[in-house]
């Protein structure tokens, strides 16, 4: 009589039960690690603008005083301009018309005469018909004359702050009839430029 061999089922069947529980965690962290974003990701670009430094490229040039009762005598000469304005940017000398290559401004009482930017002064002189003048070099790569000054506060070659005062107005004997006052230019690679065009406005660096 031939022995039949029975498969025990019952043994099979609670370790393939057992496997699932497993099967099942395996597979979820399988999905979990997938679906992860990675670190980088998490990183949001306004994450990264937060940590980048702010440089600032431009500032405001100021006016090259601070007294409010100064007020502006006569004008750049503007090519370009009314006949009006021209008419008022004329300097007479020893029988002589000269355009203004910047801006009188004239006051009863000596005023304070400050930088308009910071800057290194690179000039410092006394010249017979402008008076004492004082010139700055700005890292806007502009360059700002002060002339017709009584005092000088500055040396050339000083590192100069924005507001600092540099000197007091004065008078000389270009402008005698504007009596106290700052004449006040503004260079550009060389060549003088309106300052109406500059004060008040914010520069470049």
């Amino acid at each position: 009589m031939k022995r039949k061999f029975r498969v025990k089922t019952v043994p099979l069947l609670i370790t393939i039960l057992a496997l699932v529980p497993l099967l099942t965690i395996f597979l979820i962290k399988r999905t979990s690690l997938t679906n992860k974003q990675p670190e980088e990701d998490l990183v949001t670009e306004e994450t990264i603008s937060d940590s980048l430094p702010v440089i600032n490229t431009t500032n405001k040039m100021i006016n090259p005083y601070t007294d409010k009762n100064v007020k502006i005598g006569k004008t750049y000469y503007d090519y370009k301009g009314e006949e009006k304005n021209q008419e008022n940017s004329i300097t007479v000398h020893d029988n002589t018309y000269m355009q203004n290559t910047g801006i009188d401004f004239i006051s009863d009482q000596i005023f304070d005469v400050v930088s308009v930017q910071d800057g290194t002064v690179i000039n410092v002189k006394e010249d017979n018909l402008l008076g004492k003048v004082v010139e700055i070099k700005h890292e806007s790569g502009l360059i700002s004359s002060y002339q017709s000054l009584s005092e000088i506060s500055v040396k050339k070659g000083e590192t100069i702050t924005q507001g600092q005062i540099i000197g007091k107005s004065g008078t000389n004997e270009l402008d005698k009839e504007s009596g106290n006052h700052l004449h006040f230019e503004i260079y550009k690679d060389g060549t003088s430029v309106n300052p109406e065009n500059y004060l008040n406005k914010e520069i470049n660096n």
